[in-house]
This record gives C-alpha cells, sequence and structure tokens, in this order.
C-alpha cells in the first residue's frame, strides 16, 4: 500500500508542485526564491505588478494591470484637491457694454446690497437691541451714531430699520412708523420740528398759535393726546443742526425725555464727541444718548465688502493683488469705503480706455497697472498739481527741503544749508546751479505760493527755513521720475 510520502512524489511535475529540496526549504527562504503562484509560469510572474489584485488571474496566468491617471475625467489638480478647488468663473468680456455696464454699477456708491451688510455686524446689533428695548417697553430713547465718512453709518442704520419692523412682525407687535431727516436738505434747522410734527398730526393735532416745538412738547407731555405708536426718527448729518446756543440739538434730545415720549432719536454724524461738546446739559439730566462709533474700514475689511460687492456677477474683474492694493492705500489713507469703492471704478474706467486706444485682445482683468493710475489720480492734490507746474530749478529746491525734513528728520534749517543741498543735487544730476542770489529769490518765490516759510536775518544765508506742506507730496508728486527720484536720493544731513 502505498505511503503518503510515495503518492506525494509520484505527483505530475505540471501540477505545480515544489521539488523534494524546495521542500525542505524554510518557508521565509521558499517565499523569496519561489518564482510564481500555482498555474503561473516563472516568466509570467516576474512581470506582474505589485499593486494588481492577490486574487486576480489565479489559475489563468493573466496579469492585472492598474489603471492609467490619464484615463480619469478630471484634471490632477481636481483629483489631488477634489471639491476644494472651485470651479473657474467664466471669463470677463470688457468689450461688451452690458457687462462693463454692470460692473460699474456694482461699485457704484448709491447701489444698495440686496443682501446683509458686511463687516457692522457689532455696531448694528448694539443699534437694534436698543431699538427693540424701546419697542418692547414702549419707552423713548436717544442714540448718537458716529464716525468718520463713509463708514457705513447710513447704510447700516437703514438695515437696522428694515430689520426692525421685520422683527415687530414676527413679534407679532405693532411696527413703530419711521421717518428719515436728512439735516442738508433743511432750509432752517428749527424746520425738523416741522417734519416730526407733521407725523403726528393726523392723529391728535393741537390747535393755538403753538410753534411746532411746543406742540410736540405739549403733546408728549398730555397722557391724552399722546401717540399710541412708536415712531422712530433717524436724522442724518447732525452736525448741520450746531448753532450758536444750540438750542435746537438740545432741544431735539429733550423731546425723548418727555413722559409720553414714542419717540426713538437716532442721530447720525461725523463728530465723535459731538455730544460731549454741545450738549453738556444731558450728561446733569441723566438723559445723554447712547454712542454707538463706526471706525474706520481695515484694509481687509474694504477688500471684503469690494468681493461682496462683486458677487452678483459672474466673472472676475480684478486681479487680486490689484484689489489688496487699493484696499491697502485706502485703508492707510481715511479707510472711506466710498473712496475706494470710486478708485475701483475709475481702475475699470482706466481699462476701459486702453481698450479704446489699443487693439490688445489680452487685456480681459483689471490689473495692478490699471489700480495705480487710478489710485494717482484719486489721491492727487491741488499741492501736488501746483508742485508740478512750477520750474525745474525750484522743483530740485523742493527736493532739497524734502531730502532735509523727511531724510535728515529736522524741523527747519537755514538758506546756506539749503543752498549746499540743493547745489549738490545739481552736481549729481549735472545740472548747472544758479548763484546764491537768484536761489534767494527762488526761495522768496516758493514762499509767496505758501511752499516755504523764510525767516528774518540780516545775512540771507542764517534765514531760518521751514517747509508749509507735506514732504510726501513732494515725492508723490515726483513719483515716476527718473530724474526727480535720483534728486530724491541725495539726502544731506
Amino acid at each position: 500500500m502505498p505511503t503518503l510520502r510515495s503518492a506525494t512524489a509520484s505527483a505530475s511535475p505540471a501540477a505545480g508542485t515544489p521539488s523534494p529540496a524546495a521542500a525542505s526549504t524554510p518557508r521565509s527562504v521558499k517565499r523569496r526564491l519561489t518564482p510564481g503562484r500555482a498555474g503561473e509560469s516563472p516568466n509570467a510572474s516576474r512581470h506582474t505588478s505589485p499593486h494588481r489584485s492577490p486574487r486576480a488571474g489565479a489559475g489563468t496566468g493573466t496579469v492585472c494591470t492598474p489603471k492609467l491617471l490619464s484615463a480619469s475625467p478630471k484634471s490632477s489638480r481636481k483629483r489631488l484637491y477634489g471639491d476644494l478647488v472651485a470651479a473657474d468663473k467664466p471669463k470677463w468680456n470688457p468689450r461688451d457694454a452690458a457687462q462693463m455696464r454692470a460692473v460699474k454699477e456694482a461699485l457704484h456708491v448709491a447701489t444698495v446690497p440686496s443682501s446683509e451688510l458686511v463687516c457692522r455686524d457689532n455696531e448694528q446689533r448694539r443699534v437694534l437691541e436698543f431699538c427693540k428695548a424701546c419697542v418692547e417697553q414702549e419707552k423713548a430713547g436717544s442714540l448718537y451714531v458716529c464716525g468718520c465718512p463713509g463708514t457705513g453709518k447710513t447704510l447700516s442704520i437703514n438695515k437696522v430699520k428694515e430689520s426692525l419692523v421685520r422683527w415687530a412682525d414676527e413679534m407679532g407687535m405693532e411696527a413703530p412708523d419711521v421717518l428719515a431727516i436728512n439735516c442738508t436738505n433743511l432750509a432752517n434747522t428749527s424746520d425738523i420740528f416741522g417734519k416730526i410734527l407733521g407725523q403726528f398730526q393726523n392723529r391728535k393735532k393741537v390747535t393755538g398759535k403753538l410753534s411746532p416745538l411746543q406742540q410736540l412738547q405739549s403733546m408728549f407731555t398730555n397722557k391724552h393726546s399722546a401717540p399710541r405708536r412708536m415712531m422712530m426718527v433717524i436724522v442724518d448729518e447732525m452736525d448741520y443742526l450746531i448753532t450758536r446756543d444750540r438750542a435746537v440739538l438740545h432741544d431735539l434730545f429733550m423731546l425723548t425725555t418727555c413722559p409720553f415720549s414714542r419717540c426713538i432719536l437716532i442721530g447720525i454724524a461725523n463728530a465723535i464727541d459731538l455730544a460731549d461738546r454741545f450738549l453738556p446739559k444731558l450728561e446733569s439730566l441723566n438723559c445723554k444718548p447712547l454712542v454707538v462709533t463706526f471706525r474706520a474700514y481695515s484694509k481687509d475689511q474694504i477688500s471684503d465688502i469690494i468681493k461682496h460687492r462683486l458677487k452678483v456677477l459672474e466673472y472676475d474683474v480684478f486681479e487680486p493683488l490689484a484689489l489688496e492694493f487699493c484696499a491697502r492705500k485706502v485703508a492707510a489713507a481715511s479707510g472711506d469705503m466710498r473712496k475706494a469703492l470710486g478708485v475701483c471704478r475709475s481702475a475699470v474706467e482706466v481699462l476701459e480706455a486702453k481698450l479704446h486706444d489699443s487693439l490688445d485682445q489680452e487685456l480681459e482683468i483689471v490689473t495692478f497697472d490699471h489700480m495705480d493710475v487710478a489710485l494717482s489720480k484719486a489721491f492727487k492734490s491741488a499741492v501736488v498739481d501746483s508742485i508740478l507746474c512750477l520750474p525745474q530749478h525750484q522743483q530740485m529746491v523742493l527736493c532739497a527741503l524734502a531730502n532735509t525734513f523727511q531724510h535728515c528728520k529736522k524741523k527747519a534749517t537755514t538758506l546756506g544749508e539749503l543752498n549746499k543741498s540743493y547745489i549738490e543735487i545739481c552736481r549729481s544730476t549735472q545740472v548747472p546751479a544758479v548763484g546764491m542770489l537768484e536761489f534767494s529769490n527762488m526761495c522768496m518765490v516758493l514762499s509767496d505760493q505758501g511752499f516755504m516759510k523764510l525767516g528774518q536775518s540780516k545775512d540771507d544765508k542764517l534765514r531760518r527755513v521751514t517747509l508749509q506742506i507735506d514732504s510726501s507730496d513732494i515725492t508723490f508728486a515726483f513719483k515716476g521720475n527718473r530724474f526727480f527720484q535720483k534728486c530724491l536720493e541725495q539726502p544731506r544731513c
């Protein structure tokens, strides 16, 4: 009877079983020496991909190759990042009149964003909470909104007005009436009381020969004649109500202190200390208005607001670098959002003008250069224009002054020292210098025009010289001019 060993030895070699020598080999060594699995030839196993399936091709001799990356319908960037990569926007065609008109409209100051106002959430929340408390308690109150021009004060209050009416409807409460007054449209400051009274006359009219202010005071002190419904009075450009005796401003805020008053007074102005300077009695009467200050926009806020306005468009209009340049420049100067929108519109117009002048097909977006031209126009002052109209030698004298006061950090110098700086500039630029007498006359002309101030002395060289304009105006006027840039690189301390 055959044994198990003999049966194994008599097996056919075509079955793919290892030889006796291989059977005695240790398992780790056998794994390295075995050319392939059962049913696979040595040649086929030699080219097997390490990424193939362990089950695929068993017993058939076929090899599974991985899919080529190029077969994927997605780009390599899409494969790596997936949904994190946003789809490219369609290109803007600045030659299309309709698209150009849509861009200008989106950047116009008068265009009110349809969605919520960005970057002013905290200020809007404070004003809205104040108005909600007044409506819930049916109690009058006063609030003063202040800040630099172009910081979103009026726009924010209009959004608060809409939110307050919507909140009152949701709560099932009676929404307050709204009266918006721009003080620049008033012929007389006291006319504001007549406009407020006009909102109440259809409810309770006080007869007699009383002024509008007296009628309002009488109405708010009598329970039977007092109005039942609250009214929000928004007074924009409130600083136009400042008079010599400050009576109009004082009487206006005092209306909210009457026992049966229903006025929610919101004043808007640029002066931060208006309540402290012009209404000192209100604090003593414990009726000083709540003050909400709108700070100047930062570069990030300016950039976010412009991007938010351009979301309505389906294409990119500005290079990211150009937009950042505008935001940084405006934020450093004033933080005025209206200025930033004006600069962006001007940059679009610069691109439009270049399209008319040339047939360059690559002009498809507002670049850094376009924004630089627009910023130069926006921040160009009358002083800069005056500097550019001066004769060359007087401009060189101003360059010498800028070197003295900007690089050397001096506040004053003498005519003799200024002449030495001027001669050094002439020598470096190879321009013949004028004599001392003519130089003194040039300085007197510049003094008469307000560029510098000359002191008195028996010796002309000892006359004190001070700069009457900002030295940055001089450097800005000569920006891009190689000759004067070289003049400004000659500090003399």
